[in-house]
């Protein structure tokens, strides 16, 4: 087994695959070449990744003799290329991804019915692998177009936020939300929205338990980030997390409009609504007046996310966002991978690039947390992938952890932080968040990511107001059949017509464009209040 793994080298190979003419369904009775058909990702592997769909019976030509299928083969899905006993690792990537649980042959489909999980013990390094960045001086030369807050800080959009202390308040805040949308604001052009940040918690919690204080940092994480320019702060009256908890003592920027209402002070609903809609409409000619300037990418916070993954993940979304990460790391920048459950299996490959063992001790100790946190839950690390998941060829959460850590290029791991925090190294960092998109993303964003890049094989419509979601389709298919949901294309990596350097760089610039103010899909369906829902843990009294 080669020690090369995603975020360690290169995923795919750095040329697209070669653009064949082969139909969809090869005939039978003829041979056609593994790299036709498939993705081979390292020559040791056990399997090949299909491009294609293939049906039982096609004949392929490998360099260690012909296949027959002895059943289809979906496209996507793995194609064992030897044999491999049962009760032996199964290798992609370089590494295991599970263990046969039954012996499989060459040729056969390998998912759920012949594949399990690899629990071996891994071997953790600390700092051993160090990998020089691309050095492009120019890069480092670049600026978007951001808001200059009075703290030093840059924002990439001007949003109002009704921030919400309780979930008594959550309907009050939609309602005041809601006299901002359509035309209300065509007059005041540089405001981006008003979004109204409501959850379902806010009382019933044990004061100073975990749940309570990540809530509370939540909230208050928020209340700070960039892309606010002015906030409603709203709360019922009796709550356990009161509406002037979540501003007092917060180091917020001096330009930050803030006001504060509870329903109950206020006179019911209709009044509150009736004051909050006038609050709001006070601040936008202030906040209108505000003007984007030259910003250095050093300032840009990018988090990286991916959800409804498939088999094609790993090879080409993931790994171009990886290198568009390197390039903003390198250049002075910050970017932040999550979703810890989508990493266990893939652990041993970041504590490698951790600039301490402190770091990475971290890391496993979240790791640790997570499989104490599974099992009382009835559950295991390994019940992650989704049905659609696995529908799209991934089988194991190592198979997925694997593709899903692609996502941090090959920079060293500079921090790790709890949800929610305050993200405040720069290079690259982890942030213990669950696999669930809107819960991570909202950790994310908490911590100050001002831009997220969103990869996606299956096809979600995730958006994460205040901060612009960048969607990036795995697969061509898909982002033809969604073409109004996604940004970019990476799937051309697998179709042949480009690379994973070029779709990187496309990424990188997608990135500056969008933090300069243009426009992501998800914005202009105007998606991504909904999606603020923050990490629910601990006891509810």
């Amino acid at each position: 087994m080669t020690d090369t793994a995603p975020g360690l080298g290169s995923t795919a190979p750095d040329h697209a695959a070669p653009d064949h003419a082969a139909p969809d369904h090869a005939a039978p009775g003829l041979a056609v070449a593994l790299d036709e058909v498939a993705l081979l990702l390292r020559p040791d592997d056990d399997v090949a990744v299909l491009t294609r769909e293939l049906p039982a019976g096609t004949r392929v030509a490998t360099t260690r003799g012909e296949l027959v299928l002895p059943a289809d083969v979906p496209r996507s899905h793995k194609l064992a290329v030897q044999d491999v006993a049962a009760g032996q690792p199964v290798h992609k990537y370089g590494q295991s991804i599970g263990r046969a649980t039954t012996g499989i042959r060459a040729g056969e489909h390998v998912h759920a019915h012949n594949l399990g999980m690899d629990d071996s013990e891994r071997a953790y390094e600390f700092g051993t692998v160090h990998a020089e960045l691309p050095d492009r001086p120019e890069d480092r030369e670049r600026t978007f177009l951001g808001y200059h807050r009075a703290n030093g800080k840059v924002g990439t959009r001007n949003y109002i936020g009704v921030l919400t202390s309780v979930n008594c308040s959550a309907s009050s805040a939609k309602m005041i939300a809601d006299q901002f949308r359509g035309l209300a604001l065509d007059a005041f052009e540089n405001v981006d929205g008003v979004v109204a940040l409501t959850h379902q918690s806010g009382c019933g919690l044990v004061p100073g338990s975990v749940g309570a204080n990540t809530l509370v940092r939540t909230l208050r994480g928020y209340a700070q980030h960039p892309n606010f320019g002015g906030l409603l702060v709203l709360g019922l009256g009796c709550e356990m997390v009161p509406v002037q908890s979540l501003v007092d003592g917060l180091d917020l920027p001096a330009d930050t409009i803030v006001e504060t209402l509870t329903i109950q002070d206020t006179g019911g609903v209709r009044a509150t609504v009736k004051a909050g809609v006038e609050r709001i409409r006070a601040m936008l000619p202030e906040l209108d007046a505000r003007r984007r300037a030259p910003a250095p990418i050093s300032e840009l916070v990018l988090g990286l996310n991916c959800g409804g993954s498939d088999g094609y993940s790993g090879i080409t979304a993931n790994p171009a966002l990886g290198r568009a990460s390197d390039r903003l790391v390198a250049a002075g920048a910050t970017s932040v991978l999550a979703e810890t459950p989508e990493v266990f299996g893939a652990e041993h490959l970041l504590t490698r690039r951790a600039v301490s063992e402190e770091v990475g001790q971290r890391l496993l100790q979240r790791i640790a947390w997570w499989q104490e946190y599974a099992v009382a839950g009835g559950g295991s690390l390994d019940n992650n992938p989704s049905p659609g998941n696995k529908a799209g060829g991934l089988t194991t959460i190592l198979e997925k952890s694997l593709g899903a850590v692609a996502k941090a290029g090959q920079a060293d791991l500079s921090a790790v932080y709890e949800y929610a925090e305050p993200i405040t190294e720069r290079g690259l960092g982890f942030m213990d968040t669950p696999g669930y998109d809107p819960v991570s993303v909202t950790g994310l964003v908490a911590g100050g990511a001002n831009v997220v890049v969103f990869t996606t094989g299956r096809g979600s419509v995730f958006g994460c107001r205040p901060a612009p979601s960048i969607k990036v389709a795995t697969n061509t298919e898909m982002f033809t059949r969604m073409a109004d949901d996604m940004d970019l294309n990476a799937g051309r990596i697998v179709d042949g017509t480009a690379t994973l350097d070029a779709v990187g760089d496309e990424i990188f610039e997608k990135i500056l464009a969008t933090a300069s103010g243009e426009k992501t899909v998800s914005e202009e369906l105007d998606i991504g209040q909904e999606e603020f829902v923050p990490w629910q843990l601990g006891t509810v009294t």
